[in-house]
């Protein structure tokens, strides 16, 4: 019935699998014949504190049974409560505009460095320079700065320009003219394989940026959020970028998209606006969601889960070299390289029959998102799934 109804009224642009679920207790899902997944997704990095977190319900409810939304014609105590908290979070001198999702998100980081080279330079900057394998959205100018050919689709063109991207972060400097305002990277390329960049690679790139007025943008749409292990991969790499893109766990499964930067001065009323982002609903969900992993994360109780995971990870790449040769990522950020495309479709497919949902990345990248609040029995039971899922791969 559902899969009917999906395909008569539902637009098909997503390769789906035709499971219904129904409920979810933290890592765990369970569709309407009350099987259970151990879920290594989290929506694509989204449910943070895992799935029917009683404490985000209840926020939620307490919220929406008073205001859901108003309209940012009037000022929102909880979207000022969330800027505060990221703020503090982060270590760093920022303001923050909210939106509903990363790819918004990275639109107006996109226009605030435009303006940032209407207004700073004596000629017009506006030239944005991403890397291959990046991505960064799936509207039409976040499409144009994904480092991604694929995606470059002549469907959809023409794309705006001023956006080019390049083979390694080394290749930047030589990319670099008198129009280019702003480098736009991922320091975990999430889509691109669960690729971390070198740390010290980072830093002189941020370094060199700084000393030419051009703005570094770090898009943590899925590495924030305490994804990495720390609230931003940004405080893990030890930067301070210009500005910093953030979605997906922020809401806890609540769309939210955020745009925080040092430079608060650059727009003003009218530049840039969004209907619903940053409303009460959205707002009240992310504060809850801070809260829990604020906590979490000072407890140690984050740091032994990442260990553990990570461990788990490890076994099971050592155990099977025939399938797998690379073991990538950071924090609760991980992937296991597998040997190609091909492989890494039949993994996936037995994986979600032996009750674990995994993700790809890249053209053969197995990607690990757990919700970070995942417990010890529901790692051991997820690899012990995953475990028997590559034992009948031939």
């Amino acid at each position: 019935m559902l899969e009917q109804l999906d395909k008569q009224y539902v637009l098909n642009t997503y390769p789906r699998n035709y499971v219904n679920f129904k409920k979810g207790i933290n890592a765990t899902l369970y569709d309407e014949n009350n099987k259970d997944y151990i879920d290594f997704t989290s929506g694509i990095g989204v449910v943070s504190v895992g799935h029917g977190n009683k404490e985000v319900a209840d926020a939620i409810y307490e919220q929406v049974k008073n205001i859901t939304h108003i309209s940012n014609l009037y000022a929102i105590e909880p979207q000022a409560k969330l800027g505060e908290k990221i703020a503090k979070l982060s270590n760093m001198d920022v303001a923050t505009f909210f939106a509903n999702s990363g790819a918004e998100a990275n639109e107006g980081a996109i226009k605030l460095a435009r303006k940032y080279g209407e207004t700073k330079f004596e000629n017009k900057r506006y030239k944005v320079i991403t890397l291959e394998h990046s991505f960064h959205g799936r509207t039409i100018t976040t499409v144009k700065a994904t480092g991604q050919s694929s995606f470059h689709s002549p469907s959809f063109a023409p794309y705006p320009d001023g956006f080019s991207f390049n083979p390694a972060i080394e290749d930047i400097y030589n990319s670099i003219d008198d129009e280019t305002v702003a480098v736009m990277i991922e320091l975990v390329q999430g889509e691109g394989g669960v690729q971390p960049f070198d740390k010290k690679e980072i830093q002189e790139l941020a370094k060199f940026l700084k000393e030419q007025n051009i703005l570094l943008i770090i898009d943590e749409v899925q590495t924030g959020i305490y994804r990495t292990g720390e609230f931003l991969a940004t405080n893990l790499y030890e930067i301070e970028p210009d500005i910093i893109t953030l979605a997906k766990g922020l809401g806890g499964g609540v769309p939210i998209g955020a745009v925080v930067t040092k430079h608060k001065d650059i727009f003003t009323p009218g530049d840039h606006g969004s209907t619903f982002g940053g409303n009460y609903l959205s707002t009240a969900s992310a504060n809850k969601v801070l809260d829990i992993l604020e906590d979490y994360k000072n407890t140690g109780a984050l740091d032994e889960a990442i260990i553990y995971f990570g461990n788990k990870l490890s076994e099971i790449y050592k155990k099977y070299p025939n399938i797998f040769t690379a073991q990538v990522g950071l924090g609760l950020m991980r992937g296991l390289r597998a040997k190609d495309g091909e492989t890494l479709q039949e993994v996936i497919k037995k994986c979600f029959e032996e009750g674990v949902l995994v993700l790809k990345a890249g053209k053969n990248t197995m990607r690990l998102l757990p919700p970070l609040t995942i417990t010890k029995d529901e790692i051991n039971i997820g690899f012990e799934r995953l475990d028997n899922a590559l034992s009948k791969i031939k």
